[in-house]
């Protein structure tokens, strides 16, 4: 009797399925992955009675590696305590604990109290490979929200962000929206307090409030209700700047709404340099009724608009003022080149800091030429 295609798919399927429960950090998959560790570790204790030198006390450490990566503080403390149990048992059975077996011995009980100080001192409950796997979904879902959907006719957005000192995480992120009848494009740039891993959290719980807001509200009152839901966190650095922007896609009308964010600036194709536009506006979540002052126009074909965060302007060594005429000289360069690519190329140029960047261009092109990177 053997085993055809069927019984090896069902095998598989039944892996998947127990390395699924693994990873959705379940007290059945916990269980799961406890029992096996258990049943690996009385194997080994098996081969250490009958010869010690093959499995001796320091193959041991390895199952209590694996059982911290693995698992939650409560499993590993009985996965600890079931190896310590064997390990020195099969040590005792071997010979007498004299000299290098009682260093051998104290050094294996150190590094099971590490392991389970280590193993107790994780915020998350989770073992380090879930906690990363739970951190790379989140990252997903901030990720997603800022996906830009096709646009109609000759429209082209685009956006670049890097995260401070490289990590996966920023306080930068973008709010797309295009409505049913594909004739309203908006989208909101946002940069809340703080850096990186600090301010991934308050970036994917503001990136999902905004996601219920947007294409649902007018500029000034979807900043408004952005505010009161900031406010309402009742935290001590819980404010963003944001610049959103509604765009017709029929005639290329335009409105800016900016809440303390640096101000955007406009490409007109005839004149051939970047304008600063004029909305402007106080940052959300620190007064109840911040002023606001929103600028309309109509881009037409060649016409741009850039948006961008103060990570890209704004250093230790120079001013926003003295950034943004740097920034518009950048981005003249990078737009005569193309629309395509165009962000990338800016913000190659921007200078590696601890504050996280993004930039985002909105283009209308004059024809299938001028998208080209």
């Amino acid at each position: 009797m053997h085993s055809g295609p069927g019984s090896s798919g069902a095998l598989s399927r039944h892996v998947r399925d127990r390395v699924r429960r693994w990873r959705s950090g379940s007290t059945e998959g916990q269980r799961e992955v406890l029992l096996l560790l258990m049943v690996a570790v009385a194997c080994s204790f098996v081969v250490s009675v009958i010869d010690y030198q093959v499995v001796p006390l320091t193959t041991y450490f390895v199952w209590l590696i694996i059982g911290m990566l693995m698992l939650r503080f409560r499993p590993l403390a009985v996965m600890t305590a079931w190896t310590a149990l064997l390990a020195v048992a099969a040590m005792v059975i071997d010979g007498p604990l004299v000299g290098v077996r009682v260093a051998a011995l104290t050094a294996f009980a150190l590094a099971v109290l590490l392991i389970l100080f280590q193993s107790s001192r994780q915020r998350s409950g989770l073992p380090s490979p879930l906690s990363e796997i739970v951190l790379a979904e989140l990252k997903d879902r901030l990720q997603a929200q800022s996906t830009i959907p096709p646009l109609p006719g000759s429209w082209h957005v685009e956006s670049a962000m890097i995260a401070a000192d490289g990590v996966g995480f920023a306080g930068d992120f973008l709010v797309a929206d295009l409505d049913e009848e594909e004739r309203h494009l908006e989208l909101i740039l946002v940069d809340v307090v703080g850096k990186g891993l600090g301010a991934g959290p308050h970036a994917l719980q503001f990136a999902g409030a905004l996601g219920g807001l947007v294409g649902a509200l007018e500029p000034g009152e979807l900043m408004a209700a952005a505010n009161r839901f900031l406010l309402r966190r009742h935290l001590d650095e819980s404010f963003a700047t944001a610049v959103h922007v509604r765009l017709d896609l029929t005639d290329g009308r335009y409105t800016i709404a900016s809440a303390g964010h640096p101000p955007a600036l406009r490409w007109h194709q005839a004149g051939g340099g970047w304008v600063v536009d004029n909305a402007r506006g106080m940052a959300l979540g620190i007064s109840a009724t911040p002023d606001l002052d929103l600028s309309e126009g109509v881009l037409g074909p060649g016409d741009a608009l850039l948006f961008y965060t103060d990570g890209v302007v704004e250093s230790r060594t120079s001013d926003l003022d003295v950034g943004i005429d740097w920034l518009r000289d950048i981005a003249g360069e990078a737009i005569r080149e193309g629309a395509v690519g165009s962000t990338r190329r800016m913000i190659k140029q921007v200078t590696r800091g601890d504050d996280d960047r993004a930039v985002l261009l909105l283009t209308r092109l004059e024809d299938a030429s001028t998208a080209r990177g």
